[in-house]
């Protein structure tokens, strides 16, 4: 019976975690709507002022742009945070490429620091310590949900007259004593692509506190234009980043449903936590206490391999012939070709004064990206989450069977 799955034996779970994405007719009823009224095109049609007025209000801010995706949703912020060509920008290591590229596409200049080994989102103390004369603003990203320090960070930012943005693609709904994330910073930037926790397939949003720093945003995301002004005016160099109809009615449909889908995911997660802590070498991403939601884009545990007793590439192997649902960590973005090797032409040409990525040394990243594993989000959607439970616990006293494996 505790033979693995991976050497024969039967796999702890064998029905498929409910699927991604979930829909029914709500989201069938708006496309249909949209399509049925010849209005597709956002400046004509309702479905995506309806999105922006009911994500700003679960976010508890008074504007929200809605977006293409989330990468324009980075560059568009800082563009119309007035963040450009020569500035600093300080951003996490340990995150998905967009939260850095979107600063090179701007011409400012990624500044790369290390995380904190227990909530795996960005060290505020690494980011004071790389503060210079030319820092202009930080982006923070939200680990698998988990807020970063937004106490200290935007104490921090205060006291440096720099621009918190706030990368939420991982953490609809989460709450950082009791304040939606995307309301704290200057601004803060959502994705809903596929795999994210509310989705369109694609789409993105920013979230901003400031009235006019979120006309800017708007007039940078819509060619130039400004409300009120004639159609064919164009006052900044922007861009065509608005959200289609489509998406919009499909976002106003999940965001119905999301509070159902997070409530689940807390209970879940916060049982795995507790759970999966009591299994040796096992140690899930801490939840500061004054974390009140976590959005769980994905649900993150380290492997510490030396007490677990298996290379995490090897428990990965057999967690997922047990049944598992799992994506992969992320590498760390220094390392990455296009800044190892600083392919970042033809938007930079000079290179002067840039880092030299290749010669980073941060430990913290590298050991969460060879360490961790990410149960996907549907892994929470589950009824319980006692499976994950059981086969972490059978692959762990299989451990010394796994040792050769990578």
């Amino acid at each position: 019976m505790d033979d693995l799955a991976l050497f024969g034996g039967a796999p702890v779970r064998s029905e498929p975690y409910p699927h991604w994405p979930d829909w029914d007719d709500t989201e069938r009823n708006g496309l249909l709507e949209v399509l049925d009224s010849g209005r597709w095109w956002s400046s004509q049609g309702t479905k995506v002022k309806e999105f922006e007025s009911a994500w700003a209000s679960f976010c508890g801010v008074d504007e929200t742009i809605a977006v293409t995706n989330g990468t324009h949703a980075i560059e568009v912020a800082l563009l119309g945070l007035g963040i450009g060509a020569g500035d600093e920008v300080i951003v996490t290591d340990y995150t998905f490429l967009a939260s850095a590229s979107a600063v090179a596409t701007v011409n400012a200049i990624p500044v790369l620091v290390d995380v904190d080994h227990s909530t795996f989102c960005i060290d505020v103390d690494a980011v004071e310590a790389a503060i210079t004369p030319r820092t202009r603003a930080v982006v923070a990203v939200h680990l698998a949900g988990h807020p970063a320090d937004l106490d200290r960070l935007t104490a921090l930012c205060d006291r440096h007259d720099l621009v918190l943005i706030e990368d939420c693609a991982h953490a609809h709904g989460s709450e950082w004593n009791g304040v939606p994330v995307g309301g704290h910073g200057d601004a803060g930037t959502f994705s809903f692509q596929q795999s994210k926790l509310m989705t369109a397939g694609e789409g993105g949003a920013i979230t901003v506190r400031d009235a006019a720093a979120a006309e800017q945003v708007r007039s940078f995301s819509d060619c130039g234009r400004r409300k009120g002004e004639w159609f064919y005016s164009h006052f900044v160099l922007g861009g065509n980043y608005r959200m289609t109809e489509w998406q919009g009615a499909v976002l106003l449909a999940q965001l119905g449903r999301f509070p159902d889908w997070n409530e689940r995911r807390n209970k879940n997660a916060l049982t795995l936590n507790d759970s999966l802590a009591r299994i040796p070498g096992v140690v899930p991403q801490h939840r500061d206490a004054r974390v009140t939601s976590q959005g769980y884009y994905c649900y993150v545990v380290r492997i510490d391999e030396e007490t677990f007793g298996a290379p995490r590439d090897a428990v990965r192997e057999a967690l997922l012939a047990e049944g598992m649902s799992l994506t992969m960590s992320y590498p760390s973005v220094h390392l990455l070709d296009v800044f190892a090797d600083q392919m970042l032409a033809p938007r930079h040409r000079d290179l002067t004064g840039w880092p030299d990525y290749r010669t980073l040394d941060l430990p913290v990243t590298r050991d969460l990206a060879a360490t961790s594993l990410w149960f996907n989000h549907n892994t929470l959607m589950a009824e319980d989450a006692d499976d994950v439970v059981e086969a972490m616990a059978k692959v762990q006293r299989n451990a010394s069977k796994l040792r050769g494996r990578t």
